[in-house]
């Protein structure tokens, strides 16, 4: 056993994969299609305690109750299963999490993070332990990345190629964890976006989306 445990650690080694690694991937099913999306390893406190909620089935029956275009798509609260529309939502009682913040996670489109109180009354940027949103943002130009960096902040050359081409929402980058990214299904975050609003409560799509959570093989 000692020696089969050495040749482990010997091959993560050699090959860079982390003995904490599980590329978790998960399937956010809708009435639009399904979004594949990919939970980073890197971010372990976030990535473990989403599969806790999506193997518990809390987020069945959910919806993406605040939608914003060109911004992002939030959802998780488990209080919007079968909200009425004079519900207010996103008030949740879940535990908080400490933040992960990571330089080379970024806010490009599909990239999904953890909801925050502002920081206000959240200083240290602690995360909502339910709900989360995902990026669709827009694509911007090497003058709006310039007018948005900053003696303490320059974006990375990757992260600045992925904004001026595919787009994104820089202006949250380092304040926010982001702890994942969608993989397959993009076009459905547009979709989501595209949805009218305006109804009793501000942000929340006229017609409910609602979500089903799935761990993928």
């Amino acid at each position: 056993m000692k020696h089969l445990l050495a040749l482990v650690i010997l091959f993560s080694m050699s090959t860079g994969i982390s003995a904490q690694d599980k590329n978790y991937k998960v399937k956010v099913s809708t009435v639009f299609g399904d979004m594949i999306i990919k939970l980073y390893d890197d971010t372990p406190n976030h990535r473990d305690n989403f599969v806790k909620n999506v193997k518990s089935g809390m987020y069945d029956g959910t919806i993406f109750h605040r939608v914003l275009p060109f911004f992002m798509a939030q959802g998780g609260d488990p209080s919007s299963i079968g909200a009425g529309p004079n519900k207010a939502l996103g008030n949740d009682n879940c535990q908080v999490l400490p933040a992960e913040i990571r330089s080379d996670h970024f806010h490009k489109k599909g990239a999904v993070a953890a909801a925050r109180l502002p920081d206000a009354i959240n200083p240290n940027k602690e995360s909502s332990g339910c709900q989360f949103y995902i990026v669709q943002g827009y694509k911007l130009t090497d003058a709006q990345l310039d007018g948005m960096e900053n003696e303490n902040y320059k974006f990375p050359d990757v992260n600045r190629a992925y904004y001026k081409a595919v787009g994104g929402y820089p202006y949250l980058d380092m304040q926010y964890t982001v702890f994942g990214e969608v993989i397959e299904g993009l076009e459905i975050i547009d979709l989501i976006a595209a949805m009218p609003t305006g109804g009793q409560v501000k942000d929340r799509p006229n017609t409910d989306i609602i979500m089903k959570v799935t761990m993928v093989d």
